[in-house]
């Protein structure tokens, strides 16, 4: 799985490299009235990409955390009252009170 990552993240620098030497342009974005930034394309493109995965990266990373931490609440509770109650006789199995004799839906006679 390690490996597969490794080509994954290979591929995209890769990808990124043949974007941004066919597309070393310089561009101005005008940001207030007076107030314009000249700058290449890649770095837009790269701005723009870590604006988008950075805030999600870091919600996905917190939930995980937080469930963790919940999963291992859960699993010390569990084995502290495994811990502090014996095993007793397993629980017998409750009768019905219904007999099937004499219940119309128990008996192998009725039409199904």
């Amino acid at each position: 799985m390690q490996f597969v990552r490794m080509i994954f993240w290979v591929l995209i620098l890769a990808a990124l490299l043949v974007f941004t030497a066919f597309n070393w342009k310089p561009v101005e974005v005008q940001i207030w009235t007076n107030l314009v930034l000249e700058t290449k394309i890649p770095a837009l493109v790269i701005i723009a990409f870590l604006l988008g995965l950075v805030p999600t990266w870091l919600l996905h990373r917190g939930v995980k955390w937080r469930l963790k931490r919940r999963i291992g609440a859960l699993e010390s509770a569990v084995s502290r009252n495994a811990a502090q109650s014996p095993q007793g006789p397993a629980p017998t199995p409750v009768q019905s009170a219904v007999d099937p004799r004499t219940h119309p839906l128990g008996r192998e006679d009725t039409p199904a």
